[in-house]
């Protein structure tokens, strides 16, 4: 079981931002926005299915994992309360969050299927976000030139991602989720994950007036593409997760656990989970 705490992180975000916020960089900032807009709806559809997860599990089972599931449950929300401050400076510069009306309405749509559907949903989600996450503590630069606060914000929901990588995935295996549905819905998440993704953060480029400068699709690339790019250099990791013998935590995860521990003067502990 991992030990998880519950953070509040110490950073203002009641002062605005510009619509440009990653240094500038149209690409980065409309990114990394689409990626916040999807946050709070995913947060709570994480929590919501992990919970109701852990319902369905015998009553010793439900011992083993009540409290790293409490603690999964106060850093998800935790997230999803950040972000939905961070969205709400978007909102006002004029972003329309598309993305989660989208994630909304298939949560409705699929609110009937298997309970462990949902969880397994999660935990393919939480794979992507955990090898983003050790990318982005990995690669400074993808957030150079953006406020301090901005950054702080991004790496402590990356380490925090990160710390509770194998929750849901632990879940699913204790509620008796076969490997073949594991995959399948892994294929279904990627797909959905970053087709979504894609385009809310053209509808984002668009709003901002650079979806058809050169000088964007040129940071795209290499943000993307290049041997260090977000994608590029995480399709082996996006890979592990088919292998039948998968666990999250074959993946280092030293670098969140670092930062950390090194930052622990931008947020205050308001619980812990042992």
């Amino acid at each position: 079981m991992n030990t998880l705490l519950v953070r509040r992180l110490l950073i203002d975000l009641n002062t605005p931002f510009p619509a440009r916020w990653n240094g500038g960089d149209a690409f980065r900032s409309a990114f990394f926005n689409a990626l916040s807009m999807s946050f709070p709806v995913g947060e709570q559809y994480f929590i919501d299915s992990v919970r109701n997860g852990l319902k369905t599990l015998p009553d010793e089972k439900q011992q083993e994992f009540a409290v790293e599931v409490q603690g999964f449950i106060g850093q998800e929300a935790t997230h999803r309360r950040i972000h939905a401050l961070f969205n709400a400076h978007l909102e006002k510069l004029g972003y329309h969050n598309e993305i989660a009306r989208r994630a909304a309405s298939r949560v409705t749509a699929n609110a009937h299927r298997d309970p462990r559907m949902h969880v397994a949903a999660t935990a393919a989600t939480e794979h992507f976000t955990a090898i983003f996450a050790d990318w982005m503590l990995r690669h400074p630069e993808a957030l150079a030139g953006a406020e301090e606060r901005l950054q702080t914000m991004w790496h402590w929901h990356s380490a925090e991602e990160s710390e509770h990588r194998c929750t849901a995935f632990n879940i699913y295996n204790a509620m008796g989720g076969n490997h073949q549905w594991r995959i399948r819905t892994f294929y279904y998440v990627t797909v959905t994950f970053l087709s979504d993704v894609a385009r809310q953060t053209v509808r984002n480029l668009w709003h901002d007036g650079s979806l058809f400068k050169w000088s964007t699709w040129r940071s795209a690339a290499s943000f993307l593409f290049s041997k260090e790019g977000i994608i590029r250099s995480n399709v082996g990791l996006w890979r592990d997760y088919l292998a039948p013998d998968f666990h999250p935590n074959q993946h280092d995860a030293r670098m969140s656990e670092q930062w950390l521990i090194d930052h622990q003067d931008q947020f205050s502990v308001v619980g812990k989970v042992a």
